[in-house]
C-alpha cells in the first residue's frame, strides 16, 4: 500500500485564490469537494490555502499527506445507491497562524487571492474585545480576518481591485450578516479608520450562506478496507452523504466568479437565504423532531426503518407533504423536490441514525422547528395539523420515562428544569394539568400555547389515546 503524497499521486498546481479558515471534516467533504468539481468541470482553476483557526488542529496531518485525501460519498441519489471515492487535490498547503504568523499575514499580499471561506463552528463568529491588532494572531476568527483584510488594504494602498469575497459556512442564520457586524466592531475597537472601513464596505463582499450535507467524518470502522480498496495509506479519508446543497445570498456577479452551477453542483445564488433556511428547518429538521418520539414509542429505533415502516412511514409523509409543506412560500415543485431529497437522505442505507440521538432537547427543537408550522397551518387552513400535534403529545409521553412495551428503557434528556417539571407533572397524575402547564411555560415556547385554539384539547386527547391504545395504534388511526 502506497503512502499518499504528491510523489505517489498526481497533484495539479493551481493559483492560490482561496483562503479557508478551518480544516475539519465538513469543509473538506463539502467546500473542497465542490472546488475540486469546479476545477474539473469549469475554468475555475483555483487552489486553497487552509488556515487552522485555533492553536490546536490538524494542519500537520494535512501537510504530511501534501494535503491530499479522499472523500467517500454514500447514500441514495434518485433511488440509486451511491458509494463513490474522489481524491481531493485542491489544498496547496495548510498553515497554523499561531506558529506561522508571518506566512499567514503574507496571504494578504498575494494579488490573486479572491475568496475567504470559513467554518469555525457556531461559536467561531464572535466578538472578543480582548483581541488586539498587534496580536500574532488575534484569538477570534473575525479578529484574524480583520487583521488579514487590513494588511491587504495597506499592502495594496487601498487598491479597489484587491477586495475579497467572503463566504462563512458556520451554522448560524444569516452568518454573513453576523460576520460583517463583527468585523465592523473590530474596525471601531482598533481605530482602523474611515478609509479602510470604506474600502471594506465597497470592495469586499460578506455573503450569508446555508450549507447542507451530513458528514459523519473519518470512517474508523471501515478504514482498513477503504485503504485496501484505494491502495493508499490515506489517514484523512472523510465520509459524507451523497446529497449536498449550498445556498449563497449574493448577486449574479459573484456567481460568475464562483461558477459552481456550471459544474452541475447544487449551489444556488439567491437574493435572500431566509426562505431556504426556513425550508431546511421546516422540511428536514421539523419531521426529524416529531418522527423520533413517534417512531421510538412505536418500537422503531432507526430513522431509515421509520421511513420504511408501513404505518410510521405514512405519518412522516403526512407531516412533511400535507402539513409542513403547506406552511412555506417557495414554489410547490421546488418544495416537493427538496422533501423527496430529504426522504432519500432519511433512507440512507449506510447510516444507522438512531432516533434517540435526535431526542435531545426536544422541547426547544419543537419550538423552533415545528411550532411555527402549527401556527401557520392553523392560520391558513383554519384547523390544527394533527400530525404535528400528535408529535408534541409523543414528546410529552416520551419525557415520562419508564420502559417501552418491549422493555427498552426510555431515557429523556433536556434542560434540568424542564426534566424536573415533567417528572413532577407526570407524578401528579392529571394529564389535563400536565398539558396545560407545559403549554403555558413561556421559558420554553416564548408564549403561552394555551392561547392557540384547540391545541391543549388535542394534545390531551392524543396523550390519553397513546396511554390507552399505545403509540402505534394511535398513529395508525391518524394516517388510515
Amino acid at each position: 500500500m502506497k503512502a499518499l503524497n504528491n510523489k505517489t499521486a498526481v497533484k495539479a498546481v493551481r493559483p492560490e485564490r482561496i483562503i479557508q479558515f478551518g480544516e475539519g471534516n465538513f469543509l473538506r467533504a463539502f467546500v473542497d469537494w465542490i472546488i475540486s468539481n469546479m476545477n474539473e468541470k469549469t475554468d475555475f482553476n483555483s487552489s486553497v490555502v487552509v488556515v487552522q483557526p485555533i492553536d490546536k488542529g490538524m494542519v500537520d496531518a494535512l501537510n504530511a499527506q501534501d494535503c491530499l485525501y479522499h472523500v467517500n460519498l454514500q447514500g441514495l441519489n434518485n433511488g440509486e445507491v451511491v458509494n463513490s471515492f474522489r481524491m481531493i487535490d485542491v489544498i496547496s498547503r495548510a498553515l497554523n497562524p499561531y506558529s506561522q504568523y508571518n506566512d499567514f499575514m503574507a496571504l494578504a499580499e498575494q494579488p490573486e487571492m479572491r475568496f475567504v471561506i470559513s467554518n469555525t463552528t457556531e461559536a467561531g463568529i464572535n466578538f472578543d474585545p480582548s483581541c488586539k491588532l498587534e496580536d500574532a494572531p488575534a484569538n477570534s476568527y473575525p479578529g484574524k480576518l480583520t487583521q488579514l483584510l487590513y494588511h491587504r488594504f495597506k499592502h495594496f494602498n487601498g487598491d479597489k481591485s484587491k477586495g475579497l469575497i467572503i463566504f462563512p459556512c458556520e451554522l448560524i442564520f444569516l452568518n454573513g450578516h453576523k460576520l460583517k457586524e463583527t468585523i465592523y466592531q473590530y474596525i471601531e475597537l482598533w481605530n482602523l479608520g474611515e478609509e479602510f472601513k470604506s474600502w471594506f464596505e465597497t470592495v469586499c463582499g460578506v455573503y450569508a450562506t446555508l450549507v447542507d450535507r451530513i458528514v459523519p467524518g473519518f470512517p474508523r470502522k471501515d478504514i482498513d478496507n477503504i485503504k485496501t480498496k484505494l491502495d493508499f495509506d490515506d489517514n484523512l479519508v472523510v465520509q459524507g452523504e451523497a446529497f449536498h446543497l449550498w445556498v449563497i445570498e449574493a448577486p449574479e456577479s459573484v456567481a460568475e466568479e464562483f461558477p459552481a452551477n456550471k459544474a452541475g453542483l447544487n449551489v444556488l445564488f439567491v437574493p435572500s437565504e431566509e426562505p431556504y433556511h426556513e425550508r431546511k428547518v421546516t422540511l428536514l429538521n421539523g419531521p426529524h423532531t416529531v418522527l423520533s418520539p413517534v417512531a421510538f414509542l412505536s418500537g422503531v429505533n432507526i430513522v431509515r426503518d421509520a421511513c420504511r415502516h408501513e404505518v410510521i412511514g405514512k405519518f412522516i409523509k403526512r407531516v412533511m407533504f400535507d402539513e409542513l409543506m403547506e406552511t412555506l412560500n417557495l414554489p410547490k415543485e421546488e418544495l416537493k423536490k427538496f422533501a423527496d431529497d430529504v426522504l432519500e437522505r432519511f433512507n440512507n442505507p449506510f447510516v444507522d441514525h438512531q432516533v434517540t440521538s435526535i431526542m435531545l432537547n426536544s422541547f426547544p427543537k419543537y419550538a423552533t422547528r415545528d411550532l411555527p408550522g402549527v401556527k401557520e397551518y392553523l392560520k391558513r387552513k383554519g384547523v390544527l395539523p394533527e400530525g404535528l400535534v400528535l408529535g408534541l403529545a409523543a414528546i410529552i409521553v416520551y419525557y415520562k420515562g419508564g420502559k417501552r412495551a418491549d422493555g427498552v428503557e426510555i431515557v429523556p434528556n433536556d434542560a434540568p428544569e424542564i426534566m424536573a417539571m415533567l417528572t413532577s407533572l407526570w407524578n401528579d397524575g392529571s394529564v389535563e394539568n400536565l398539558v396545560k402547564t407545559v403549554l403555558a411555560d413561556t421559558s420554553i415556547w416564548g408564549e403561552d400555547l394555551n392561547t392557540i385554539p384547540g391545541l391543549a384539547d388535542r394534545v390531551i386527547y392524543y396523550i390519553n389515546k397513546i396511554q390507552s391504545e399505545e403509540m402505534l395504534q394511535t398513529v395508525k388511526d391518524l394516517v388510515d
